[in-house]
């Protein structure tokens, strides 16, 4: 059993176990009006269904609230820990907290969106570790998420609540926090299509990409995938210094495409981190997270690997 948690004056980053949408609308709203009192911006960033319920639930004071829909943000979880910086920043130096609700992980996730969840969830810690007065609080729907899924949340989030908020006893720690970052993803199906790619074979990679796009039915979104996988790839060759390897393979929602090389990334928050005016470097992926509906980094001593999955469009 941890101990009692008072109110910080650095970065809270606490799991709200729940179980139905009236335990959400409860614990949601007190921790939202407590905000309000204080007169603290709050950011209320969870999917749709659930902001018109929270709305419901402060009635007039909704007006005071900034809502998003995670369904649109999150719809790549790299997405997510940017909106979250940008609400900071605009923020920081008010002299007061702010805080914010994020609901990253619910029951429809696939399971790569799931993991990256999951790897979201321990990065923000790193992400906001100097962010004074900022209380984050992340829902969890025990009625409707796999135990699986609130153990792991137990681990990435240094305080739990389900009633009353205590310090969590499984939290990994900040040494651990990117320890999701250096593990290896699944291998491709043995089906890929595989190209050892070279700079004068960069031509090559982009027209096998744009025709297993097409093939796939991803209509006017196969030149955007082909930018994303040429800006990995030129990436790739530029820092890594050596041939990289491509490999691209179709799932039931669209097309997937992998590049590994032998480089190490030593930046677990690459392409989360939003470039600043004037920035030389860090565009790359930050641009791949923006076009790509999933973009998966793993990197370690053993090498580098990026994974893009691009889905059809809705008809």
């Amino acid at each position: 059993m941890g101990s009692v948690v008072t109110t910080p004056a650095t970065f809270h980053h606490e799991a709200v176990l729940y179980a139905g949408d009236d335990e959400f609308v409860e614990r949601s709203r007190r921790f939202v009006e407590e905000g309000l009192e204080r007169e603290e911006p709050v950011l209320v960033m969870v999917g749709s269904r659930k902001l018109e319920l929270l709305r419901q639930g402060l009635g007039a004071r909704a007006k005071d609230v900034h809502f998003t829909d995670m369904e649109v943000v999150g719809r790549n979880p790299a997405r997510i820990i940017p909106a979250w910086s940008r609400f900071v920043a605009d923020h920081a130096g008010s002299g007061g907290g702010m805080r914010g609700i994020g609901e990253p992980i619910w029951a429809g996730r696939n399971p790569d969106e799931l993991v990256e969840c999951q790897l979201h969830e321990s990065l923000i810690n790193l992400a906001f570790a100097a962010a004074d007065d900022f209380r984050l609080i992340c829902p969890y729907d025990t009625a409707a998420l796999p135990e699986d899924v609130i153990a792991e949340a137990r681990r990435s989030h240094p305080v739990v609540s389900n009633g009353a908020a205590q310090v969590s006893a499984d939290y990994c720690g900040m040494e651990a926090v990117a320890a999701r970052f250096s593990e290896p993803l699944p291998e491709p199906p043995p089906d890929a299509e595989e190209l050892t790619v070279t700079m004068r074979a960069l031509r090559d990679a982009r027209r096998i990409v744009r025709a297993r796009a097409q093939e796939a039915g991803l209509g006017e979104r196969s030149d955007d995938f082909v930018l994303a996988v040429n800006e990995v790839l030129s990436n790739s060759l530029h820092h890594a210094r050596e041939d990289g390897t491509l490999r691209v393979w179709e799932d039931p929602d669209g097309l997937v495409c992998e590049v590994r090389d032998g480089g190490q990334i030593v930046q677990p928050l690459i392409g989360r981190e939003e470039p600043q005016l004037g920035q030389i470097g860090g565009h790359g992926i930050w641009l791949v997270n923006l076009v790509c509906d999933l973009v998966q980094v793993r990197s370690s001593a053993w090498g580098s690997t990026v994974r893009m999955q691009m889905q059809r469009p809705l008809t």
